[in-house]
């Protein structure tokens, strides 16, 4: 493995959580623990919708994404596992993608593409497979391009 890396984990982005009925998810984040709504997301491709919470401000807010299934039949199935994936800020989106996959991580498939919140976003597969055998562990891992701000401030 190549000990010099072009880029930095800056910090914790988000995280995911998902059930079948975002509505009982909100009764607990948003009117019990008291976060915000900062807005919502509803992707078919990605057969999610969710309501985007903030947990503290500034560059050290962190994303608490309650999310449900458009379709409960059909994957991703983002109610099946409830701590749906953790999301990381990462100073360099595509230096990191190039330099972990050329070390042997597994990436889900779609590449970087836009998030929920408006990100440059790829995803760490929770699997290593024979050719990258390095994958989350049975976690999904969001790699999360930080906007200039946050990476003056967590940098």
């Amino acid at each position: 493995m190549s000990s010099t890396k072009p880029f930095r984990i800056l910090g914790l982005q988000q995280i995911a959580i998902g059930g079948p009925d975002k509505q009982r998810l909100r009764g607990l984040w948003v009117d019990i623990l008291g976060l915000a709504v900062k807005s919502t997301f509803v992707s078919e491709r990605e057969n999610v919708d969710e309501d985007i919470c903030a947990l503290g401000s500034g560059a050290h807010a962190v994303e608490v994404d309650l999310m449900q299934p458009i379709d409960p039949q059909k994957k991703p199935a983002v109610h099946a596992t409830p701590l749906n994936h953790v999301g990381l800020w990462v100073d360099d989106l595509p230096a990191a993608v190039a330099w972990m996959s050329a070390n042997g991580v597994r990436f889900a498939p779609g590449g970087i593409r836009k998030g929920a919140a408006g990100h440059d976003i790829c995803f760490i597969h929770p699997k290593g497979s024979e050719e990258s055998p390095i994958g989350g562990e049975g976690v999904l891992i969001e790699l999360v391009q930080a906007p200039p701000e946050v990476v003056a401030a967590l940098g």
